[in-house]
């Protein structure tokens, strides 16, 4: 396995099935389910500067880098309006990134542009954390996604995990499949036909001899541990008439209740518009919220990792 000081946390894909336990064994560290909380972990990192850049705004993931990052010590420096930074005079992208290399210790980044990551990575001599780069990336989702199913189930080799919705143009079931198919887990897909799981991935997974199924609508005796809910995301369109077709398919409303019931736990990444009805949230296995609890724990942990104070 390789160490994680230093290094950058770009692509799922990078990460081997013991590499991606280890995160996850380490994220309880920081889990107050698993350890009893206090103010030890403010020492971790302190000292150090994260550069949190958001090129693109989203409410979890910057909220919750921030607050992982003053958890374990470190002072924060950034923006989440490049219009308000110097690119705005016409800095280059490259050029913002080497000055804030100059003041930080760990760049976490979102950019509207897949592959603005790795680009960022190039020229950064300090680690950095991809925190979504457009439609390609966002490994640290799929880590927080990894751990909110073991952290239920007690595992991940044995359970059955369905994704719903947006699976052509959804990155985090398309970086989730990928990482469940280094455990023992069965897939299942449902979408409408023009939603569903582009073919390059199912490949993968055949090459890779993962059980899967494909449906077009809600079985209704799914058998599944966990349903991964996403919604049609209207921004990664480029026909909006297309997106006007499909945006109300699969909206789990109080019908929903019964699988969960049966003890399907309801997942989703977030943010919902209207994919799930909120008199869904207070029933025990609608565990979204949890989830996105979850990538504090995720976060703390790869931060303090890649600083090498682990």
């Amino acid at each position: 396995m390789k160490t994680f000081k230093g290094r950058d946390i770009i692509d799922i894909n990078d990460f081997s099935r013991e590499e991606l336990l280890y995160v996850l064994s380490e994220a309880k560290r920081f889990d107050p389910t698993f350890v009893k909380r206090d103010r030890s972990n403010y020492e971790i990192a302190q000292g150090k500067i994260a550069a949190v850049l958001f090129f693109e705004q989203s409410t979890r993931t910057e909220q919750s880098f921030r607050s992982a990052s003053q958890k374990i010590g470190m002072g924060i420096i950034g923006f989440n309006d490049p219009e308000s930074t110097s690119i705005h005079k016409g800095e280059s992208f490259r050029d913002t990134i080497r000055i804030m290399n100059a003041y930080a210790d760990v760049l976490i980044m979102r950019h509207p542009e897949s592959g603005a990551a790795k680009e960022a990575a190039e020229v950064a001599d300090i680690p950095v954390i991809n925190a979504g780069d457009g439609p390609n990336q966002h490994p640290t989702q799929t880590m927080l996604d990894l751990y909110t199913i073991m952290k239920e189930a007690g595992k991940i080799d044995g359970i059955k995990v369905a994704l719903m919705g947006d699976l052509k143009y959804g990155r985090t079931v398309h970086a989730l499949s990928l990482a469940l198919s280094q455990f023992k887990v069965k897939q299942i897909f449902i979408s409408h036909p023009k939603l569903k799981m582009p073919e390059e991935f199912l490949k993968i997974l055949k090459e890779r001899r993962v059980e899967f199924e494909e449906f077009e609508k809600l079985p209704d005796d799914l058998d599944a541990d966990f349903l991964y809910q996403t919604r049609v995301q209207k921004e990664r369109f480029d026909d909006l008439k297309e997106y006007e077709k499909v945006k109300d398919l699969f909206v789990l409303g109080a019908p929903f209740r019964k699988y969960l019931d049966k003890g399907v736990k309801l997942m989703h990444p977030l943010p919902r518009v209207n994919e799930i009805d909120p008199a869904l949230d207070s029933h025990e296995n609608a565990i979204y919220f949890k989830q996105a609890k979850n990538g504090l724990y995720i976060r703390e942990a790869l931060l303090a990792l890649v600083l090498g104070r682990l």
